[in-house]
């Protein structure tokens, strides 16, 4: 029987792609293909993200991770548009594995047999959509990060794992998307893992009290630095 086979999608140089890529190929997992979205919008999540965790590690580039290997790699315009799709119609992969993209439509997300994985930089389903580190220190909810199946809603698919992050007084809002950005990573590798010896659990996910979260104004945002720098955050561990 063939190896089980799966393709990584993310955003052209993506630091949260790049991170992830890292983790998966150091623990012996080689996507069978890279397909990035180049865009506008991936060139702004990029620099919106990298300014997001400045001042922390950022994993080596895709070009530098798959330098002397022979793995494809692909640019699409648009990661929901009709390139994309025949393109993974044509590699026909068993999973989907996402390091960072646009919310995948349905006719996507249908192709690969066994689904699409993506790891999500909060706790589900307390926290879910965007910027998932300031709304969980406004709303004093553990921080930490969801590995977790895609299906056509925002981050209500399966979880596979999920983990709490411990955050210590003093850890800025920088540090804290950076922790959950590391721990995605290596939640999706423990993840593709199980996938590939048979060994994965799906959990259906439960109703969350709150919304799916938007960007967060600037006043929100406010208040999430002034709670970290007078450590009124309730769920510092020290």
């Amino acid at each position: 029987m063939p190896d089980k086979q799966f393709v990584f999608m993310v955003l052209e140089e993506h630091p949260y792609g790049r991170e992830m890529l890292m983790q998966l190929m150091n623990a012996g997992h080689t996507p069978m293909a890279i397909i990035e979205e180049a865009s506008d919008i991936a060139e702004e999540e990029k620099g919106k993200f990298l300014e997001r965790i400045k001042g922390h590690r950022v994993a080596p580039t895709f070009t530098e991770l798959l330098e002397g290997k022979d793995i494809p790699r692909y640019k699409v315009p648009h990661h929901n548009k009709r390139q994309c799709r025949e393109l993974i119609e044509e590699l026909k992969p068993d999973l989907g594995v996402l390091g960072g993209t646009r919310i995948i439509r349905k006719r996507i997300l249908r192709i690969p047999p066994d689904g699409m994985l993506n790891s999500h930089p909060g706790l589900l389903p307390e926290v879910r959509g965007s910027a998932s580190p300031a709304w969980s220190v406004y709303y004093d909810i553990p921080i930490g990060s969801t590995c977790h199946f895609i299906d056509p809603n925002i981050d209500t698919g399966d979880i596979v794992v999920r983990r709490e992050i411990p955050i210590h007084r003093g850890d800025t809002y920088e540090k804290l998307c950076w922790l959950t950005l590391v721990e995605a990573g290596t939640l999706m590798t423990e993840a593709v893992t199980m996938w590939k010896t048979d060994a994965m659990t799906r959990t259906p996910q439960g109703e969350s009290e709150l919304p799916t979260f938007r960007v967060p104004s600037d006043e929100i945002m406010e208040i999430v630095h002034q709670k970290l720098r007078d450590h009124t955050y309730k769920h510092y561990v020290d």
